[in-house]
């Protein structure tokens, strides 16, 4: 029986055709009524029913019948992450410590140091509870800084070079305004930051957005670091479009691959979408930053709007490309924990996890992009990263799903409020319990190799296995016999090498056995035969 889909981009949705119709006819309609249908699917009958559902019991709810098929629209809408009774051999919960995260980038030392000051929440709602400040600034500057900074998101570390020592730190706006304020404790800080590195004369500041929105901004008290205010400081803008550009781009490529692909127009309808272009953009800004970071030109300053979109997708993405740890499968699931979930990307305001009002503008497929970013650097590097396609898939299945409480949320307060890590379950338990099915058969560490993927049209291209697996006119691809045959080549070495050491133990513990005279010198020879 079909269940309601978690994700209004993978199919063809009535609540959106009912929207459509309100505004064409004037009439209002109850859009919880609404059932996805398929083109052609025509309703029969629906009547409420309560359904004994395997999982959760017995849910109120409705069924409709088509011609195609029954569908089961629940009344109640319990997120099934605090149902889930799954259990796994690891606890995913376990894979970020940040002491020990901060640790292992040689944090603190002599500049920066760790502040609990945001433990109960106080300072910032939207941060973790540890962050990582110039050793110089004390507490109580942190919160003259964070006056003056959106949401009190005051700039913190993200990343420290190992050997050169600039930083990334990320943040968000300054609160400017249209009469161009100034806040002599925030520039200090900034400058402070910049002193953390006595090699650096300037402190690189990246604003994700356009200048044109950033200057809009202003409008509503936002703004950015004017060269004037910030003298040691120089301002770039990346020019990467807000939320709702990025929610239009994606229904757009929804549209050309579900339900008709026209292969006729294909270049064309995806050259419409955008999406490439915004991908480019993404990971043009994340190369800068990376490139500015490794070069040890200077320490860098990320920031958009309210430093939770566009700012996780750069620092992220420049990490991944600085720090070979996070193109591990544990690694790769840190970096998540800490640039996405612990410092408060909006999911539950993104995704829309537990509710039906579909065309809530707050929502945006920011770290769907982001995925899509590290795919793409996936295929330009395919030794690089432990991780398979199959990883980041399950990833995006999940974000959707409310199986795991890991994307639930919006920020790390929240879920400490309602007890996610104590009442769900965790993705990475998922993964971590079964980690071959995961692993990339070509992947070969390599220490301190930075990637800079081409970020040029010709290079990127659309993730086909992703946007375009339910469309049943498309045949699924197979998987790529290269690395299929490379995996039976592994499975069958260590085959090989397990019954090698069975043998040589077995020969060991003859050996040790009292010597006996041989009564014939065909026994001095080993029986033991290998394929070796």
């Amino acid at each position: 029986m079909a269940s309601a889909p978690t994700s209004k981009y993978n199919s063809h949705s009535l609540e959106n055709e009912s929207i459509k119709r309100t505004s064409r006819d004037g009439v209002n309609r109850d859009m919880g009524e609404a059932v996805p249908r398929l083109p052609g699917e025509t309703p029969i009958t629906d009547k409420e029913v309560i359904y004994i559902c395997p999982f959760n019991g017995p849910i109120k709810g409705r069924v409709y019948i088509t011609n195609y098929r029954l569908y089961l629209r629940s009344l109640e809408t319990p997120m099934f992450a605090f149902l889930n009774e799954e259990k796994f051999n690891v606890d995913g919960w376990t894979v970020y410590n940040p002491v020990e995260e901060y640790r292992r980038q040689g944090l603190p030392n002599h500049h920066w140091r760790i502040t609990f000051i945001n433990k109960c929440y106080e300072l910032c709602d939207t941060y973790p509870a540890l962050l990582v400040v110039p050793y110089r600034a004390a507490d109580e500057d942190l919160r003259r800084v964070a006056t003056f900074r959106s949401r009190n998101r005051i700039p913190v570390l993200s990343w420290i070079h190992p050997e050169n020592k600039t930083v990334i730190v990320r943040c968000s706006q300054p609160l400017v305004g249209m009469s161009g304020k100034r806040n002599k404790d925030d520039e200090k800080y900034l400058d402070v930051i910049r002193e953390t590195n006595r090699q650096v004369n300037k402190l690189t500041i990246y604003d994700a957005r356009p200048n044109v929105n950033a200057v809009a901004n202003k409008a509503t008290g936002g703004g950015y670091e004017s060269d004037d205010a910030y003298h040691n400081a120089e301002l770039f803008f990346l020019d990467i479009h807000n939320i709702h550009v990025m929610r239009e781009s994606l229904k757009k490529v929804k549209d050309i691959v579900y339900p008709n692909v026209e292969e006729s127009h294909w270049l064309s309808s995806l050259e419409s979408t955008h999406w490439l272009e915004h991908i480019k953009l993404v990971l043009t800004g994340a190369i800068q930053v990376a490139d500015r970071v490794s070069s040890g030109k200077s320490s860098v300053v990320v920031h958009c709007s309210d430093g939770w979109d566009r700012t996780a997708q750069l620092t992220s993405l420049a990490m991944l490309m600085l720090d070979s740890f996070y193109r591990s499968i544990e690694g790769f699931e840190i970096l998540v924990q800490k640039e996405w979930i612990s410092f408060g990307h909006k999911f539950a305001s993104r995704i829309g996890h537990g509710d039906k009002n579909h065309a809530d503008a707050d929502r945006s497929p920011i770290f769907l992009q982001f995925i899509d970013c590290v795919w793409q650097m996936s295929k330009q590097f395919p030794t690089a990263f432990e991780f398979n396609e199959h990883f980041l898939i399950t990833i995006l299945d999940h974000l959707y799903s409310c199986r795991f409480g890991t994307f639930l949320y919006n920020c790390e307060s929240a879920r400490e409020r309602q007890k996610v890590t104590e009442r769900t379950v965790s993705l990475w338990s998922l993964i971590n319990s079964n980690k071959d099915k995961f692993k990339n058969p070509f992947y070969t560490k390599e220490i301190n190799r930075v990637l800079y993927p081409v970020a040029s049209m010709r290079h990127l291209e659309l993730w086909v296995n992703y946007y375009i697996r339910w469309n049943p006119r498309i045949k699924q691809q197979q998987p790529n016999p290269v690395e299929q045959r490379y995996m039976e080549l592994l499975a069958l070495r260590d085959e090989y090498i397990k019954r090698l050491e069975e043998l040589q133990l077995a020969n060991s513990a003859k050996l040790s056995e009292p010597a006996a005279a041989p009564s014939s010198p065909s026994q001095m020879v080993s029986h033991v035969q290998t394929h070796f």
